[in-house]
């Protein structure tokens, strides 16, 4: 399945315009709510990012949410239509890089190019705030299709793994041993 174009059931278009914001920590329950529903648990299968297959366990707490917010060269926005959060993503600056993640979409709007339109948006928004050359992200190395998705928005696969962090249950449950992080790099010059 693409996942620009939902086989199964075409979620809604996006109709109204879309607000972006720094995310508060008034934000942080309705955050990790958004971000737990696109990638973990039975509310997840509603979309096409599960990890619910992969990992058990919450993806983040209010803790680390609230961390991204307050640390410094830090940003984690929120998405908005009509006042209510139905994405976010965090822009973290490194030297002539960004990095990207933190990324969730209500799973009954995926699949209908709001994603498109929110990594566009960090893009722009890392490029203007802090001039970077190159967006980088971690993705899990066995989600193909969520990395097909990303290689369609220009990034490319660098081969370049980082371990999954096994026992630290602040990231999950593991269900399989063979887990690990692959950089993701787009040049956004």
């Amino acid at each position: 399945m693409d996942a620009d174009t939902d086989t199964h059931t075409a979620p809604p278009r996006i109709s109204a315009p879309l607000t972006y914001r720094d995310a508060t920590g008034a934000d942080v329950p309705g955050l990790v709510a958004l971000i737990q529903s696109a990638y973990r648990g039975d509310s997840s299968r509603a979309g096409w990012t599960t990890e619910a297959d992969l990992i058990g366990g919450s993806r983040i707490g209010a803790e680390g949410v609230l961390e991204v917010i307050e640390t410094p060269g830090s940003r984690l926005v929120a998405v908005e239509r009509e006042g209510e959060t139905i994405a976010c993503f965090q822009l973290e600056h490194r030297g002539e890089a960004a990095c990207f993640g933190m990324f969730a979409v209500r799973p009954g709007l995926q699949g209908g190019g709001l994603g498109r339109l929110v990594i566009a948006e960090a893009e722009c928004l890392a490029r203007g705030a802090w001039g970077v050359r190159e967006m980088h992200m971690t993705v899990i190395s066995v989600r193909d299709e969520l990395i097909a998705w990303y290689e369609r928005r220009g990034y490319r696969r660098t081969g370049k793994l980082t371990p999954f962090p096994y026992g630290d249950e602040r990231v999950g449950i593991p269900l399989r041993d063979d887990l690990a992080f692959e950089l993701l790099v787009k040049d956004v010059s």
